[in-house]
């Protein structure tokens, strides 16, 4: 039978991958407070994009989907949810805006988790919100034919109220004791809470949601301004890989957190680089819209979209972006990859060597 036991399970995750993404996660934390206080204002645009992406991915990588136009339009509560993607969409909007608001007063116990969950289906007709499932099940794998693998037998159902109170119980024992880095304890409590898979549905989601809740709580704050479930959704292969791997062996007690713990840990830093990048390029006012979007492209490892561009800068307008792309394609700073609303932008290689930096971007 399983224990629950979150300082145990932490013994031996000191690596030195760990250590490092520990102590640079830390780093970006000691800025954080900086950045909030000195650009309010700018902020609260990164904040809109951010709620809008959180939702939007959290949702896409369980295959809940909607338009982009109607993602922004529920999100902004114009219009009513018109089918059962689109409700659950609403029902995460409410259930993020909720944790954004609130997560000092949000205590970590079952009867919370039943609340949260019941608002993630508040206007589903499924009716299943509120409630611990009611029937064992499993997480499989589906390959190219189609075919299905059982990968993993989470805890019963009749063993599941107990499990999620002993789950809770031990975390929250951690914390008062603060012997133990919440950032630790952070994603051990969220594989725990995806191996018992508490729900009928939802299960995925909600640990995105508690994700969000425990750091908050714990002070990081930076899943407000970036959207750490859309670093996830893009990195959905190693997302599942880790939470297989950690997953082995799970219910006897003798699974290994390692992987999953650097895999979110690594989430968690890549968000604050970005959110330190994106605050970089937002208040750096020395530099021309021209020169701020040649300095994004250039330093973007992959392709880039304009509607990316106008994210990382919400206090230019999209056609002064437009006008600034135009001017670098002309001058072959840039090339143009594709065309129509899937045209993306890369650095002109023969140009990188001479482009001098103008403002350093942090690592």
């Amino acid at each position: 039978m399983r224990i629950y036991d979150l300082k145990k399970e932490t013994e031996n995750l000191f690596t030195n991958e760990i250590v490092n993404l520990l102590s640079k996660i830390h780093e970006y934390k000691g800025k954080q407070t900086l950045y909030i206080e000195a650009n309010p204002d700018i902020l609260t645009n990164l904040l809109d994009i951010a709620k809008i992406q959180s939702t939007e991915f959290s949702n896409k990588l369980e295959g809940i989907e909607t338009t982009d136009k109607r993602i922004n339009e529920l999100i902004q509560e114009k219009v009513t949810p018109k089918n059962q993607n689109e409700e659950e969409i609403a029902g995460y909007r409410d259930v993020l805006e909720l944790i954004h608001e609130n997560h000092d007063h949000i205590e970590i116990s079952p009867n919370v988790m039943l609340q949260l969950h019941k608002y993630l289906y508040k206007y589903s007709a499924k009716r299943i919100g509120g409630r611990f499932k009611n029937s064992d099940n499993a997480i499989e794998e589906i390959d190219a034919l189609g075919n299905r693998k059982l990968r993993f037998k989470p805890v019963s159902a009749f063993e599941t109220p107990e499990a999620i109170h002993q789950l809770c119980l031990s975390y929250t024992r951690e914390i008062l004791k603060e012997e133990i880095d919440p950032l630790l304890l952070t994603p051990i409590f969220i594989l725990d809470f995806l191996s018992i898979h508490p729900f009928n549905d939802g299960n995925g989601r909600m640990s995105r949601l508690l994700t969000l809740l425990l750091l908050y709580k714990s002070g990081y704050m930076v899943g407000k301004y970036i959207s750490i479930e859309k670093i996830i959704e893009n990195t959905k292969e190693s997302y599942y890989d880790t939470l297989r791997k950690s997953s082995i062996g799970w219910y006897e007690n003798f699974n290994n957190y390692q992987p999953f713990v650097e895999y979110y840990l690594g989430i968690i830093l890549a968000a604050y680089k970005d959110f330190s990048d994106r605050v970089e390029y937002i208040t750096n006012k020395k530099l021309t819209v021209k020169e701020r979007t040649e300095i994004i492209i250039k330093n973007h490892l992959e392709k880039i979209s304009k509607s990316e561009i106008v994210n990382l800068c919400p206090d230019i307008s999209e056609g002064s972006i437009e006008r600034a792309l135009s001017q670098l394609l002309k001058e072959e700073k840039i090339l143009k990859i594709a065309g129509g609303r899937y045209t993306k932008y890369v650095y002109h290689e023969e140009n990188r060597l001479f482009l001098k930096p103008i403002f350093k971007i942090n690592n």
